[in-house]
């Protein structure tokens, strides 16, 4: 996907964030290799709740949720260790497994602040991914992978469409910012 994407004419990715498929970190470290890698935060929570049990969820979630509601990395840093240390003891593969991808947990803080809340998940693609289900949903089934290729395109071309001068919060404010990460 990625090599595919490089030969259609992207030359570099700033900040590439995924759900946490296997392999991605390499295959984006070899493709382009200054790109930032963000673990999506909303999926790691979602897998630290399928490990614990039902009765520490609520607590664990919102302990864990203050790691990207902090002014900086620095104190996201204190909150996440702290949170490593009060669930180590009840919950040590959970805390392995957290360790393993910390520098994936925090990139989104070496971006203006005005933008955070939007690179720290991938709530956006989520919400194109569903627009998708849903519209597919009454077609039941294409006829072969062509038609389901065409469309997807047609529902990405309309949605680009829709969505063209809209630029997503904060990111306006810091154009020229993001401008200056690119070659």
């Amino acid at each position: 996907m990625l090599q595919n994407m490089k030969s259609r004419g992207l030359k570099q990715v700033e900040l590439f964030l995924s759900d946490g498929v296997v392999g991605m970190k390499t295959a984006l470290a070899r493709t382009y290799p200054k790109a930032h890698f963000q673990r999506c935060l909303v999926h790691v929570m979602r897998n630290i709740c399928a490990k614990v049990r039902v009765d520490d969820r609520e607590k664990i979630m919102n302990e864990f949720k203050q790691i990207h509601q902090q002014p900086n990395k620095e104190a996201a840093i204190k909150v996440l260790h702290a949170f490593y240390d009060k669930w180590n003891r009840a919950y040590n593969h959970v805390i392995r497994d957290l360790k393993e991808i910390e520098p994936d947990l925090l990139v989104f803080y070496s971006y203006p602040k005005q933008i955070r809340a939007s690179i720290y998940s991938t709530n956006m693609i989520e919400s194109f991914n569903n627009v998708i289900k849903r519209k597919a949903k009454p077609k039941a089934e294409f006829p072969n992978e062509q038609s389901l290729d065409t469309f997807i395109g047609i529902q990405a071309m309309s949605y680009n469409e829709r969505y063209f001068n809209r630029i997503h919060k904060g990111f306006g404010q810091v154009q020229d910012t993001l401008e200056s990460y690119f070659d």
